[in-house]
């Protein structure tokens, strides 16, 4: 039987991700994925700034084109692509769609899921990953120290068995992983099945020029949404769940667009509406990542796949440092603990929000809407893998109000790097770094398996103050980042016998 670090079964966007996450940390692992090649349907269009982030951390973000922020996401109401707007509505009412462009060295990336896995699925390979398409699992079972699953090449139906320390299901919505381990999910459910089209049509992409990409369409009794994957794909879909023949699929589409415009049928599509989020993402050495774990409906926030893409980056430095002995595997059962509020957090923002709450029923009870920058930039995890996020603090808020609070994102500030300017984001990912501006910090953990980073000296920047102001820490203080970017602990004051003792407990084992 062969063995492996982990498996991962499923790869679509998020296993992808994993994958190459994992690579990038020198982590063994195989890749099982039935399908040879990315779906003939877009799917997912648009990733956010923090994904982006990940991929830079490893090394591809240069590959992934990237939009300016003008260029997010805005939707309008009107009778037809051609006609003049009715109205204009905002993801976040009362805000606009775009987001500060200070608070983080990427931009998001306007991206179909079928132009972006390729370039994952390139980026794994050339990492290490062993990627075996066309195999599906059958089964799988977890024994004393891993997982034994049943795979089978579907060309051959040749079957066999591979051992793993771990398993990720990034085994989309209907998990058969997820249904095997009997975890429940909770949220609105189902509210409704859509159908679609996709359409090739490049002279609608002249419309993309007065601004927004998503069109709320109402005209006469006929009511469908239409939006672009921004290189002359369309998509239309209906508000209701109708089987259309090819002739009501072209008459449709003719009346959405307005104008007499040439367009070529790609593919027809069929979706859920719905809510669901597991109870916990974890069960023994089996991990939930993306879909497997929430499924939300596509939002103008990126609340869906880029949250996937998010679990998988928090799951792989906890995975790779319980493999490689340098934490404790309670180290892991941090990662249920930190994303499923994650998720629970997207859905109820996601059908809080005018895009779909007047979809769910009158049982369901909205959240105080957060702003775009607290959702992409400024949410709290909590968990013993963090020292200082207490439970009165909000889910959520504005990141120039947590100033390096633990359990947030390490902020975003420009220093001065060798050939020219870095981020102090891109002093993370390999190990825990600690940043301080004392001395004593750094005589006193010497021994700590920690990367020390001294401001003024490892860390460059003109003015000091406000790199420190953004950690929230004086010169005598201290600011732990863990290698996913997230603050596990700081000290307002110099080493203390016991601050040092948290320190060397929390890179260890927490």
């Amino acid at each position: 039987m062969q063995h492996t670090s982990v498996l991962i079964v499923g790869g679509s966007l998020v296993g992808l991700s994993a994958s190459v996450f994992l690579s990038w940390r020198n982590v063994p692992h195989i890749l099982v994925e039935r399908h040879r090649g990315s779906s003939p349907h877009p799917r997912a269009m648009g990733f956010t700034e923090t994904t982006v982030e990940h991929y830079r951390t490893v090394g591809i973000s240069v590959r992934i084109p990237q939009s300016a922020p003008e260029a997010r996401l805005r939707r309008v109401r009107t009778t037809n692509l051609a006609a003049d707007w009715i109205s204009e509505s905002d993801w976040t009412p009362g805000q606009t769609a775009d987001r500060s462009s200070v608070l983080s060295p990427c931009l998001g990336a306007a991206i179909a899921q079928d132009k972006i896995e390729p370039i994952l699925r390139e980026a794994a390979v050339e990492l290490g990953s062993e990627l075996r398409l066309g195999v599906e699992m059958v089964q799988f079972r977890q024994v004393d120290n891993g997982v034994v699953a049943l795979l089978r090449e579907l060309e051959s139906s040749r079957e066999y068995e591979v051992c793993a320390d771990y398993l990720i299901a990034a085994d989309g919505a209907n998990s058969g992983i997820r249904e095997t381990l009997a975890i429940s999910r909770n949220g609105v459910g189902h509210l409704r099945t859509l159908r679609s089209v996709l359409f090739e049509c490049p002279d609608a992409d002249r419309y993309l020029q007065r601004g927004p990409q998503q069109y709320e369409i109402e005209n006469d009794g006929f009511h469908a949404f239409l939006t672009t994957y921004g290189d002359s794909r369309w998509v239309l879909m209906f508000d209701d769940d109708k089987d259309r023949s090819s002739e009501e699929l072209r008459e449709a589409v003719q009346r959405a667009l307005g104008r007499d415009m040439p367009f070529e049928v790609i593919a027809t599509g069929l979706w859920e509406m719905a809510g669901r989020i597991a109870d916990r993402y974890s069960d023994g050495r089996v991990f939930l990542v993306g879909d497997a774990a929430h499924q939300l409906p596509p939002t103008r926030g990126g609340f869906g796949a880029n949250t996937g893409i998010d679990d998988a980056w928090n799951l792989a430095w906890k995975l790779q440092r319980v493999l490689d002995g340098l934490s404790g595997p309670a180290l892991l059962d941090t990662y249920s603990v930190e994303r499923q509020p994650i998720g629970w957090l997207r859905h109820q923002q996601t059908f809080s929000r005018p895009d779909y709450a007047s979809w769910v029923g009158s049982d369901f009870r909205p959240s105080t809407l957060l702003s775009n920058d607290a959702m992409e930039f400024g949410q709290i995890v909590r968990s013993s893998a963090v020292i200082g996020a207490a439970s009165h603090l909000p889910p959520a808020a504005e990141p120039g109000v947590w100033r390096g609070q633990p359990g947030t994102r390490a902020p975003h500030i420009w220093l001065e790097g060798e050939t020219g300017e870095i981020s102090t984001l891109d002093l993370f990912g390999r190990n825990f770094v600690l940043l301080t501006a004392s001395e004593d910090w750094s005589k006193s953990a010497v021994g700590v398996s920690v990367t020390m980073m001294r401001i003024g000296t490892d860390i460059r920047i003109s003015d000091q103050h406000v790199l420190m102001e953004a950690f929230g820490i004086g010169h005598d203080g201290a600011s732990l980042v863990r290698p996913d970017g997230i603050i596990a602990w700081r000290a307002l004051s110099g080493p203390t016998s016991e601050s040092l003792s948290a320190l060397r407990a929390l890179i260890s084992s927490p």
